[in-house]
């Protein structure tokens, strides 16, 4: 909900990092990886209780992942292989995120269970969904390289919903219940909206 937000203001900041991928001859897909091995140093940080270091570590490794696309774009080295990888590496650092929430705090494994569960319904409505809308030659909300259709629960949310998780684990019994009806709300408007944009 808020990502198009975000990505509209992160290329007016990102100058001095793409300065840097370029003097170190990356590619865009080089900094989607390092995005992800930071987000699983952040797991494993929060696995062993620092927090702190944790929460550090994932905005570092969203900043990774918030450039990688700018950096392509930039630099004229889109591929639609990197907007695979990019999404794939996503998935799997938020994935990650809850295997070391899962190993810090055990009493709510069935919590953790269902929200895993719920991230392979939100990405995948969210694919099905963007490619009806190409199907149906609808205006993208974005420029990625692959598109994804509209939700209440997205990458900006995900991170801010960590960041709660982090910042007041005591609370974890609300907080993290309420993230997850979050997901499902988000699977259940997507599923209207398909069903609207396909009827239509």
């Amino acid at each position: 909900m808020i990502d198009n937000a975000f990505r509209a203001i992160v290329p007016r900041f990102a100058g001095p990092l793409l300065a840097i991928y370029t003097r170190l001859g990356w590619t865009p897909n080089h900094v989607s990886a390092l995005g992800f091995g930071i987000a699983l140093a952040a797991s494993f940080a929060v696995a062993m209780g620092h927090e702190w270091v944790a929460l550090t570590l994932w905005w570092v490794s969203r900043g990774a992942d918030g450039t990688d696309g700018v950096f392509a774009r930039a630099t004229g080295q889109e591929s639609d292989f990197g907007a695979y990888l990019d999404i794939v590496l996503d998935m799997a650092a938020y994935g990650a995120m809850v295997l070391g929430f899962a190993v810090a705090w055990p009493a709510l494994q069935l919590e953790w269970m269902l929200m895993l569960f719920l991230y392979i319904l939100c990405i995948a409505s969210a694919l099905a969904l963007g490619m009806q809308e190409a199907k149906r030659a609808l205006p993208a909300r974005d420029d990625r390289g692959l598109r994804l259709g509209a939700g209440l629960a997205e990458g900006g949310e995900t991170g801010i919903a960590y960041s709660i998780f982090l910042l007041f684990p005591a609370q974890l019994a609300l907080t993290v219940p309420i993230w997850v009806a979050i997901l499902a709300i988000t699977i259940v408007v997507r599923s209207l909206l398909a069903y609207r944009t396909c009827k239509d």
